[in-house]
């Protein structure tokens, strides 16, 4: 008869047969036997080194590894009884047996380590586990009930943890029950069992668990709101939430941790508006005299949601006037009501000059300090880029950079704004001297990235790509998140465009056109980028082009040429990289400018649908509930 190989143990010294029979009471050949009495002499003289690394144990492990169970068995077998009933060598020996289907075995190695150990609760879900791989449910379960009825305190993590591992959450959620139980404390465990939740994906009692930890204590909540984070990912869990969490605050109002997570809740949404009315619940109740509300403010203001953010600075400047906030919420609240003018088109003439009344009067009731020197700096831009009156602009932001004592911030501050009005007048040599020196002034600071930037969008419009990519570069690892991107997306435009025609001719004319649109040139913009569909047809700048135009034609007021313009990008699938942000647009001119709301609802959905993973995909969302008049 052929043999097989031999394999060699490094613990007895001799050639071990590959394979064997199964039967080895009757059937072991006598090499076999000879080779484990010698094995188990060398085992019973090596005592407690037996469990450790490298030992035996190891080899049965990567016997076991290999799916070799026979083999792994019969070290095992021969391993002294303290040490087969170790805590680490039970599981695995237990596991053996399990795979060779001697679940007799098995359950009396278990129950002796039960019995040996009777304080230890692992080796009681082992026994249970046991059970469940011999198919006898009934015993299991009788089991793991009797490990959980007899936790101690000390014992509760241990056994669930157990539980977890052999994929038994059930078991490991009514132990620490138990636990809580027993620590008569409704919180305890509280952390593990969303946890828990979280990762069997229990929504209803994650929730619930949630949300007694967050009513007990204060503390957890940045645990509570990172584990909901995690876990809610639907309108729907998002809306189960929310009306838990108003039903508790309508029984607890003194409760401020409700308060706080529909904050949270609601700015996860975007609802901005519902974010503030809980922002100010928050002021009132723990007297921060507005700080809350202006952070709530600001941050619907970044998202371009004006109504609640200007809502929120008129509240502090109502209701806290002579507060610490007061000044800053009224300069905010005319920066607010401005943006809000720019951005609705055709900008309104009438509306500006009023803003200009307003940041005068603030300067007549505040004084023209270093305080006050964003108001300054805001009337400067209003006066050059809307009304177009640079002189006046570039005297405010003088004023600015000679004011006595003023920070160095606000003196590079006024820099950069002044090389704007510079390159809006067709100076860039002026500008990038200004913007050279705030860089320099405020290397690796967002101030110095910023002004690097402007730097880089000028070389930019000056057809000299090599220079710009050489700021960009460096921009790209810039710390400020928005500079990063702002001259990522920038690169790629450059390196997109530049790649097959080296001297960007086309790019060229295409940046001509941005810098008539930075200088507010919006007819001879429009006419330069119609030059350009002209004279490079199917170009890689074509939807660069439309989706320009678009804008302007919006800005312009001729909404219904803007859509007709987009429309060349939506439903051309070679355009699919700015289709979601043109078929945004689209709806946004559709809602907002033509009033539209039936066919910007449709727009909306489309989004949602075509472009599941659109960055305007929660917008989109948010718009679509709001338009068919849902709670948002």
């Amino acid at each position: 008869m052929k043999r097989r190989p031999a394999v060699f143990c490094p613990y007895t010294c001799l050639r071990l047969p590959d394979a064997y029979p199964d039967s080895r009471m009757n059937l072991l050949p006598e090499l076999w036997k000879k080779s484990r009495i010698s094995l188990l002499g060398l085992l019973l003289a090596a005592g407690p080194a037996l469990g450790q690394e490298g030992g035996p144990v190891s080899v049965a492990r990567e016997y076991a590894r290999k799916g070799e169970w026979l083999k792994a068995e019969a070290i095992y077998d021969d391993l002294p009884s303290d040490v087969q009933l170790a805590a680490n060598v039970l599981p695995d020996y237990l596991r053996t047996l399990v795979q060779l289907k001697k679940y007799k075995d098995a359950e009396k190695l278990a129950r002796k380590a039960v019995k040996r150990n009777p304080t230890e609760p692992t080796f009681g879900v082992a026994l249970g586990g046991v059970y469940t791989s011999a198919g006898d449910t009934t015993a299991a379960r009788k089991q793991y009930e009797k490990v959980v009825t007899a936790l101690t305190a000390e014992q509760v993590q241990p056994a669930a943890q157990e539980f977890q591992q052999r994929e038994l959450p059930r078991w490991a959620e009514r132990a620490y029950l138990r636990g809580r139980t027993l620590a008569k404390n409704d919180s305890e465990y509280s952390p593990q069992l969303i946890q828990l939740y979280t990762r069997t994906g229990q929504k209803e009692a994650l929730l619930g668990e949630t949300l007694r930890l967050a009513g007990q204590d204060a503390q957890q909540l940045p645990f509570v709101r990172n584990m909901l984070q995690n876990s809610l990912q639907t309108d729907a869990d998002f809306d189960t939430l929310e009306k838990l969490l108003l039903t508790r605050a309508q029984q607890q109002p003194e409760q401020a941790a409700w308060s706080e997570l529909l904050l949270w809740l609601y700015l996860q949404r975007r609802d901005f508006a519902g974010a503030l009315v809980q922002a100010r619940a928050l002021d009132r109740r723990q007297r921060t005299e507005g700080s809350r509300v202006m952070d709530l403010a600001a941050i619907a203001q970044r998202n371009q949601d004006y109504e609640t953010a200007i809502e929120g600075y008129e509240y502090i400047a109502r209701e806290y006037r002579g507060g610490q906030y007061y000044q800053q919420a009224r300069q905010r609240l005319i920066a607010a009501r401005e943006e809000q003018v720019r951005n609705t088109f055709p900008v309104d003439q009438t509306k500006l000059r009023a803003l200009l009344g307003e940041y005068q009067q603030l300067l007549t009731e505040m004084g023209r300090t270093a305080q006050t020197a964003d108001v300054l700096r805001n009337m400067a831009l209003l006066y050059a880029f809307q009304l177009d009156e640079k002189d006046k602009g570039m005297k405010l932001l003088q004023e600015v950079i000679e004011l006595p004592r003023a920070e160095p911030q606000l003196v590079n501050e006024a820099k950069i704004a002044l090389g704007d009005i510079y390159l809006l007048r067709a100076e860039p040599w002026e500008a990038t001297l200004l913007y050279s020196q705030v860089e320099k002034a405020s290397k690796d600071t967002p101030l110095g990235y910023e002004a690097k930037l402007r730097n880089a969008r000028l070389s930019y419009f000056a057809g000299d790509f090599k220079l710009a990519q050489s700021h960009l570069d460096i921009l790209k690892l810039a710390t400020s998140r928005e500079i990063a991107n702002d001259a990522m997306q920038l690169s790629l435009l450059i390196g997109d465009n530049t790649a097959m025609d080296t001297a960007g001719v086309a790019l060229k004319d295409y940046a001509a056109a941005e810098l008539l649109v930075f200088q507010n040139k919006l007819p001879q913009a429009m006419q330069a980028l119609d030059q350009l569909l002209t004279k490079y047809p199917g170009h890689a700048l074509t939807d660069e082009t439309w989706f320009l135009k678009g804008q302007l034609q919006r800005r312009t007021g001729d909404y219904a040429g803007a859509v007709q313009t987009l429309a060349r990008i939506t439903e051309n699938p070679k355009y699919d990289i700015l289709s979601d942000d043109a078929l945004f647009l689209t709806a946004e001119i559709e809602e907002q400018n033509r009033k539209d709301k039936v066919k910007a609802q449709e727009l909306y959905t489309r989004l949602l649908t075509k472009y599941s993973g659109s960055i305007y995909a929660a917008e989109a969302r948010k718009r679509v509930r709001r338009l068919r008049g849902e709670a948002i």
